[in-house]
């Protein structure tokens, strides 16, 4: 009898005990972040659902669209002597490649986005119609040691790379100064581009022609669409009716507007803004390192949100313990552990919320959704603990406070350092001045 009783003391004693109490919170908030994380890789795993739903699509229709070119690469011969195992000399030939880039290229293209759907997942594919044109001039084989005797003119050859050539919707042509020929699969050599179309031209052995060229690409892609700046002088036009461009790559448009009918981009780039020259020979440059153009991304990223949502679970967590912590010593009552795991366990359940409702519905609508759900749940579970609407109403509006403040933060991206700093520190502020009075050493919860 007497042990019941020592026993029954000592958690009375416990129950009682600030420390204990504010162990038992801290272990919880510790247990409840295991969940958190499992919430974490299913927004991950769902992440990389959607990027394989991105990808076979892409597949079917045309990958995103990477344009090299035009160049034109000119074969010729170099000799060079060996001596075989008898100590013979001999005379060996190699071909090689010499590439030369245009003067001046002018790119217009139109992009015609269109939404697919892959079970819940929407998908970015376009249809463009590029019209490329410029001059070729001074084919100056002399600067590059090389004899002209050597140089295979005749088996010139304009080629354009193309990342993905099911995109390729019709017959392309080229008009080379005034002549009309048509292109033929695959590059002249793989130095430059692994794929892409090439035709033949006609040029002669003179450095002081010009050459121009004119061809139109209907072309097919998805997410992307770049080109690389191979013009001495390069301009490139893109329009479109998608309002949510991402300019991406080296260079960023020299001008753009963006409105509800879509937007128009221009840019203008030199030779001395790349870093490779005009003509060279065999593979000595990487033309795709000077990539440009436009993402067409979708207005929102809702894994992206929710993932920050999520980041700020210890947030959540820690300030709601801390408002039922600051209830139970202020109005002399006992809340159990269990109920602040239960409230623990429904916090946690919010991020499940959002981003299974953020798979068929608008972010915003999704976390709104979610929070009244969480929020009327916790309340009702409060009232059913404390009996006073006065003690429940208080937890609950301060809550809708602490969801409120994130949904600031997520929104404001750029500021979110700033102004989270800023509401962690008045929070702060307000747990020190509440607790200013307290008398730590003689406090007893529930008395």
């Amino acid at each position: 009898m007497k042990t019941q009783l020592k026993t029954k003391n000592h958690m009375e004693s416990l129950k009682s005990n600030v420390l204990f109490k504010i162990g038992m919170i801290v272990v919880l908030i510790i247990v409840l972040m295991i969940p958190t994380v499992t919430v974490q890789n299913l927004i991950k795993e769902r992440s990389e659902t959607q990027l394989s739903a991105i990808d076979e699509v892409s597949e079917k229709w045309a990958k995103g669209q990477h344009i090299v070119g035009p160049y034109i690469s000119i074969p010729f011969d170099v000799e060079r002597k060996t001596v075989d195992v008898n100590g013979k000399e001999i005379t060996e030939i190699e071909t090689k490649q010499l590439y030369f880039l245009p003067e001046n290229l002018n790119i217009e293209s139109k992009v015609d986005p269109q939404r697919r759907h892959r079970g819940i997942f929407d998908v970015v594919v376009y249809q463009s119609m590029i019209r490329m044109k410029g001059e070729f001039t001074a084919f100056d084989c002399a600067q590059h040691n090389i004899n002209i005797n050597r140089v295979h003119f005749n088996r010139a050859t304009l080629n354009i790379g193309v990342t993905d050539l099911k995109g390729i919707e019709q017959q392309v042509k080229l008009n080379w100064n005034g002549k009309e020929s048509l292109f033929t699969p695959g590059s002249a050599t793989l130095n430059l581009v692994k794929t892409g179309i090439q035709a033949p031209i006609t040029i002669s052995d003179l450095d002081t022609d010009t050459y121009s060229f004119d061809l139109s690409l209907d072309l097919k892609g998805s997410q992307y669409l770049y080109f690389s700046p191979v013009g001495k002088t390069t301009d490139v036009n893109l329009t479109s009716n998608w309002q949510t461009p991402s300019f991406t790559g080296l260079f960023l448009p020299d001008n753009h507007t963006i409105n509800s009918n879509g937007f128009d981009a221009h840019w203008n780039i030199l030779n001395l803004n790349r870093n490779f020259p005009q003509s060279w020979i065999g593979k000595q440059h990487d033309l795709s390192e000077s990539a440009f153009g436009t993402d067409l991304i979708l207005p929102v990223d809702n894994y992206k949100k929710t993932d920050r949502v999520v980041k700020y679970a210890i947030l959540f967590l820690a300030l709601t313990f801390t408002v039922f912590f600051f209830v139970e010593i202020m109005n002399h009552i006992f809340i159990h552990p269990m109920h602040y795991l239960l409230v623990g366990l429904a916090l946690v359940i919010f991020f499940t919320l959002l981003l299974s409702f953020s798979e068929h519905l608008m972010f915003n609508t999704s976390y709104l959704l979610a929070s009244v759900l969480t929020l009327s749940l916790i309340g009702g579970y409060t009232y059913g603990i404390m009996k006073s609407w006065r003690l429940s109403g208080l937890i609950l509006g301060i809550l809708t406070i602490l969801y409120l403040f994130i949904f600031i933060i997520i929104q404001m991206e750029d500021f979110a350092l700033l102004i989270g700093s800023i509401g962690m520190f008045l929070v702060l502020a307000l747990v020190m001045y509440f607790s200013r009075k307290i008398d730590w050493y003689n406090l007893r919860i529930g008395q």
